[in-house]
């Protein structure tokens, strides 16, 4: 089961990531400081990815969760954040690049969190 699970994870992750990141280089093309790039990208995600992360991965409807999620998403928020500035502090390379190294990262810690933190509860509930 976890493993189909992380199979459809991975899945709509990825469409997650891409409409992500294509925002993500948008608004730092447009000029935005990395930070608030990261920011306004989570931001517009979050809706569309609870939606499909409860109903296509995790088979849950219960939007009280959102909570959670978004708790789960400021975090990610940090990392990705911290995950940059580690990076360019530390190769001195551009954002492009540090934003896609950020993403693989977040990802992990977006299952993980989400699997045992979000939707763990209601799988109790719901069993």
């Amino acid at each position: 089961m976890i493993r189909d699970e992380i199979i459809k994870f991975v899945v709509v992750g990825i469409i997650n990531t891409i409409f992500y990141y294509i925002l993500y280089a948008i608004l730092i093309y447009l000029g935005f400081e990395y930070y608030l790039a990261v920011i306004l990208a989570t931001t517009v995600g979050v809706l569309f990815s609870f939606k499909t992360f409860s109903k296509l991965v995790f088979k849950n409807s219960n939007n009280i969760l959102i909570f959670k999620f978004i708790l789960v998403y400021g975090f990610n928020i940090i990392l990705n954040i911290f995950i940059i500035k580690v990076y360019v502090y530390l190769y001195n390379d551009n954002l492009y690049i540090a934003g896609l190294i950020a993403i693989i990262l977040v990802a992990i810690s977006s299952f993980i969190l989400n699997k045992f933190y979000v939707f763990r509860v209601s799988e109790m509930k719901e069993s």
